[in-house]
Order: structure tokens, then C-alpha cells, then sequence
């Protein structure tokens, strides 16, 4: 099955860090890109940013610096870490897996992540 479950969200002040997690199951890991959406209040889910097998990056333009996607081959897990976090990376942040760069075949159940000013 293709499976993936995201955790680690809460509540930071602007300026600050956080580390989501993300556990694919096997055939999701070894099978698909992974990647990072989110949604924020009243607005329509946006991209974060993606990982593929090999390790290519991408990343939406408005976290590019701040955030850091990772993955670790031998947990099967990818990795969200959040810098310099501001008010307006308040969201729900969903970890994906599909087959292109902009992966949004699979969601995640979601994690709150909630930045103060």
C-alpha cells in the first residue's frame, strides 16, 4: 500500500525552527518522488517543495533558503526542516509521493504547524 504519515508540527515564534517527518512505507519510498504541500487557513493547498531518489531538490520559491528537505535512506523517512519560520508558513503542511517533481497523487493526513509573530 502506499502509505505516508507526517508528524512534528506545533506551535513556533517567527523566527524560529521546525523539523516535520515524514514515514513512506516501502513500496511508497522506493516507488515515487516525495514532496511537501500545505494548505493555509482559507487559501487553496500550495507546493513546498519535493525529493526524488536520487536526492534532486525543488522548492517553491517563497521558502527557498529557509526550508531544507532530507531524506534517510535507511529509516525511509523525509525530513522538513523549517528556518526563519514567519506568520505566513502557518498551514497544515502535507507530506505527498507521486511520480512527477510536484508529487500529489498521495497525501498524508496533515500536521499544524502554527508560527506566531
Amino acid at each position: 500500500q502506499v502509505q505516508v504519515v507526517e508528524s512534528g508540527g506545533g506551535l513556533v515564534q517567527a523566527g524560529g525552527s521546525l523539523t516535520l517527518s515524514c514515514k513512506a512505507s516501502e513500496r511508497t519510498w522506493r516507488t515515487y518522488y516525495m514532496g511537501w504541500f500545505r494548505q493555509a487557513p482559507g487559501k487553496e493547498r500550495e507546493f513546498v517543495g519535493s525529493i526524488t531518489v536520487k536526492g534532486y531538490i525543488r522548492y517553491e520559491e517563497s521558502v527557498k533558503g529557509r526550508f531544507i528537505i532530507s531524506r534517510d535512506n535507511e529509516k525511509d523517512i523525509v525530513y522538513l526542516q523549517m528556518n526563519v519560520l514567519k506568520p505566513e508558513d502557518t498551514a497544515v503542511y502535507y507530506c505527498t509521493a507521486g511520480r512527477t517533481s510536484r508529487p500529489d497523487e498521495y497525501w498524508g493526513q496533515g500536521t499544524q504547524v502554527t508560527v506566531s509573530s
